[in-house]
């Protein structure tokens, strides 16, 4: 996908935890991804479209803390992981028929937990890298799936029946069509601009952000979807390079700008990424 440029003006930065180490752990046969962060707590996410099990833990918890944590997590990792298979499922037998309803589909994203409080992610990342911050509100992103059977995720989901060069391009092209005005409508509004925006299909989130350098990532299946979840997207990573995280004053500024925010996320959060 092609990049594309625009002015900005600079934008504050905070340092956010690095990735110290990342591997692969067996828990009763299920593979879990660890990746471990100059972090207090330990959190939990199903990634879709896979159903894959990640944990970010502190740098010097021990694994049998991360086992433990994970087991007793367990009949909840495997009704996520369900809810995101059937939505998956009921997604791609759309496809199957020639067409996609983004509306139809009553899905999930990927569903977090943070120690023994559950959150849901919004879907929309502002860093890139392992670093995800998510909202305490309810979901879905987010912003998770396969049956527990099939602990390697879903096996018949293939993104490249989905995602034909047909489709990435009439995606792409309703991107670029709306980008222009809604740059024009938002940065003025939100008063910083991106130097970049990229295209890609992103398999766990609708949006990212790198403050430090400008750049804006966006799902290309935004462009398949209704265009007011487009808008909102863009809105949200205008909004992080001012605000590095969701907190109250990221809230406050979207409330600001986009009053309906809270309404498109949740609506979008229904939604399965694939």
């Amino acid at each position: 996908m092609a990049d594309m440029p625009y002015r900005r003006r600079p934008s504050r930065v905070s340092p956010f935890p690095a990735v110290i180490s990342t591997r692969v752990i067996d828990v009763d046969g299920m593979p879990v991804e660890v990746t471990r962060k100059r972090i207090r707590n330990m959190y939990l996410r199903i990634k879709p479209p896979s159903g894959e099990v990640v944990v970010s833990a502190p740098a010097r918890m021990s694994e049998r803390m991360i086992v433990d944590f994970v087991r007793g997590r367990r009949e909840w990792i495997d009704r996520q992981r369900e809810r995101m298979a059937k939505a998956r499922h009921e997604a791609m037998a759309g496809f199957d028929e020639g067409e996609f309803d983004p509306s139809s589909v009553g899905g999930v994203g990927g569903v977090e937990e943070a120690g023994d409080d559950l959150f849901s992610a919004s879907g929309l990342d502002p860093f890139d890298g392992d670093t995800r911050s998510v909202d305490p509100v309810p979901l879905a992103s987010p912003s998770s799936d396969s049956p527990a059977s099939n602990d390697g995720g879903d096996a018949d989901f293939d993104r490249t029946h989905v995602w034909t060069d047909d489709r990435r391009k009439h995606a792409e092209a309703a991107i670029n069509a709306a980008l222009p005005g809604l740059l024009d409508k938002w940065t003025p509004i939100v008063g910083k601009s991106p130097t970049h925006i990229t295209l890609r299909l992103m398999t766990s989130r609708w949006g990212s952000c790198t403050p430090k350098t400008g750049r804006i990532r966006l799902n290309l299946q935004l462009g398949l979807m209704e265009p007011e979840f487009l808008e909102y997207v863009l809105v949200h990573e205008l909004t992080h390079l001012w605000e590095r995280g969701h907190g109250e004053r990221f809230r406050a500024r979207m409330d600001a700008y986009l009053p309906r925010w809270r309404d498109l996320r949740r609506e979008l959060n229904r939604r399965i990424v694939l």
